[in-house]
């Protein structure tokens, strides 16, 4: 699309809107990244300062070798542990739970399982807050020992975000056609390998997009890493919050471990950019 049918589509009110739009949505980025090159005189003045005159690093050294910050902390590990442990649990948090999709997916749009109403349910249970659903999970894991482990955590985020990686691997699906299924059976192939040597390699872009809003939901999630863990693991959201203090928060510590929390999601999105440009347009365009 030309400059031009885009200017004349938009208007002048519809570019408004998007420079708004584009200010709320960067607007937090930008300020996590300037306030994690200030030194700490200037993380709560007024007016603001929103571009610091010299760059500062220190509030990076300081999350990366504990300097400077031991007097305040007690017993708290180093912020590469933390990044470990997320690591380990959102990468076979989200395996779990595209592997459960998949399956789901596959009975759900093929086979009707549960007829209408259990995808709509499906979905509804995984609304209900968290909380809801947290208390009776840290008893369960007190009786049989998963408090305070990856494998239990790691089930947890598997069994949260199953739901979503269902209904957008489902989606996919639909947009297949079963015909393709159908000749294929024809052809000497068995149902289960229909689905997996036939649709499956279609939709591998929407399993990239899936699984990287899954890896998100779990490279961010904070109450089950918060309640179901006691300090053995600690994930990065919760690692965070232990900047605030007796005396106030790190502000500028705490931006420089978000920043450094973001940097793989981007590469990671960057790795798969052409899987996820072709999962997030699957299905645009109508057969």
């Amino acid at each position: 699309m030309s400059e031009e049918v885009l200017e004349e589509k938009l208007g002048i009110s519809g570019w408004i809107v998007l420079v708004i739009g584009l200010i709320l949505t960067l607007f937090p980025l930008f300020w996590i990244i300037s306030t994690s090159i200030k030194p700490m005189g200037q993380w709560l003045t007024y007016p603001p300062v929103f571009i610091p005159e010299k760059i500062e690093v220190e509030n990076y050294v300081n999350i990366f070798t504990g300097a400077a910050l031991l007097t305040t902390f007690a017993n708290v590990p180093m912020i590469t542990d933390s990044i470990i442990d997320s690591a380990i649990c959102s990468v076979f948090g989200t395996l779990f739970s595209i592997a459960i999709g998949i399956l789901a997916a596959f009975g759900i749009s093929r086979h009707r399982l549960g007829g209408e109403f259990f995808p709509v349910f499906l979905l509804a249970a995984r609304m209900a807050p968290p909380i809801a659903a947290v208390i009776p999970l840290l008893i369960l894991y007190s009786m049989i020992g998963l408090v305070d482990t990856y494998v239990g955590l790691i089930l947890a985020y598997a069994c949260f975000t199953s739901p979503y990686s269902t209904w957008m691997i489902a989606s996919f699906i639909d947009e297949v056609p079963i015909e393709l299924e159908q000749s294929a059976q024809v052809d000497g192939l068995s149902t289960i390998e229909s689905h997996f040597k036939v649709t499956l390699p279609l939709i591998k872009g929407g399993l990239v997009a899936t699984s990287l809003f899954v890896f998100i939901l779990n490279w961010s999630e904070f109450l089950l890493a918060l309640c179901l863990t006691h300090g053995e693991i600690i994930t990065i959201p919760v690692q965070i919050r232990s900047f605030t203090v007796y005396s106030g928060v790190l502000y500028g510590p705490q931006s420089a471990f978000g920043v450094v929390a973001i940097i793989p999601l981007i590469i990671f999105s960057l790795i798969i950019q052409k899987h996820l440009v072709r999962g997030l347009t699957f299905g645009a365009v109508k057969r």
